[in-house]
């Protein structure tokens, strides 16, 4: 049977990507998003391996009952890739925007901890995987930067969560790309890492033998 992964994000950029590969890989794909008309043409270009939910993962009543009809669906919940993230516009402490932060530390940080509240007890009984994207400025140090210092709780609750899955035979994997050519930006990146790349690194963690626990894959542009 099949093995099924959620994906939080999912209606454009690394998220689409990544449920792409997944379900070329013969996994199962639950797909969150808001944008529901995305989610739906994404669902019907993958075909039957995929479950549509429109959903705010920052709602955590909304993210258990995407979890409940994943599980209703496909029988089980083998792995999530909690990947739904956001920025700000103006990044600097004296001059940002303090509702700009509340809102992306909604998502940055409380939508994982309620995706990963929702999902391990479903995680438990498959020995699954939670995978989380992460970031370069999650590793280093960014001028006055909220957004990195989401990105570093992101990196420091992977860890944890690591360490507390591996107890019943679980893993927890961070990504962390530098820059991708998605649209957070304004701009094309053509020379960046593109979705794809950050896709194929999701589903080597994935695929990874039970004796092998793959704690983060640091990513950069080769330009």
């Amino acid at each position: 049977m099949a093995k099924t992964l959620l994906i939080t994000g999912a209606s454009s950029g690394i998220g689409a990507a990544t449920a792409k590969a997944a379900a070329a890989a013969g996994w199962n794909v639950a797909l969150l998003a808001r944008s529901g008309d995305k989610l739906t043409d994404l669902a019907n270009e993958i075909g039957d391996a995929a479950l549509p939910i429109q959903a705010d993962v920052t709602d955590r009543g909304e993210v258990t009952s995407a979890v409940e009809r994943t599980v209703d669906r496909f029988g089980a919940l083998d792995a999530v890739f909690a990947n739904a993230g956001t920025g700000v516009n103006n990044p600097g402490i004296e001059t940002g925007d303090p509702q700009e932060w509340h809102d992306m530390i909604h998502v940055n940080i409380l939508a994982v901890l309620y995706t990963a509240h929702a999902t391990l007890p479903e995680l438990r009984k498959t020995k699954g995987n939670f995978i989380v994207t992460g970031s370069k400025a999650g590793r280093e140090h960014f001028k006055g930067s909220v957004y990195s210092a989401t990105k570093w709780f992101v990196h420091g609750f992977a860890g944890n969560l690591a360490e507390e899955m591996r107890e019943f035979g679980g893993r927890c994997c961070v990504i962390s790309p530098g820059m991708v050519n998605t649209e957070f930006f304004d701009e094309p990146k053509p020379t960046k890492l593109q979705p794809e790349d950050v896709a194929d690194a999701v589903v080597f963690a994935l695929n990874q033998p039970d004796t092998s626990a793959v704690r983060e894959i640091h990513m950069m542009p080769n330009d």
